[in-house]
């Protein structure tokens, strides 16, 4: 019962997010439907930088990055321009 009802949630916001964006063509006037581009153009770039930002945050997971520069640091010692 739960999952039908995510599935019709889900459903119905993808419905209504589409329709969001497609509501720009169908305005007569111009001059609205040209402020509307742009809003839509606001709101991407917005999503894109918000995207952008959450990627840089990500830190790659390095398991073996201390492991790796300890063994550097031996073999340094050992082999010194062999």
């Amino acid at each position: 019962m739960r999952l039908a009802a995510c599935l019709l949630f889900a459903l119905a916001t993808s419905a209504s997010a589409a329709a969001a964006a497609e509501q720009c063509r169908f305005i007569e006037a111009r001059a609205e439907r040209e402020a509307c581009y742009q809003r839509q153009d606001v709101a991407r770039a917005a999503r894109q930088q918000a995207n952008e930002a959450r990627q840089a945050q990500q830190k790659p997971y390095e398991p073996m990055a201390q492991e790796d520069a300890q063994l550097a640091k031996s073999l340094r010692s050992i082999c010194r321009g062999c």
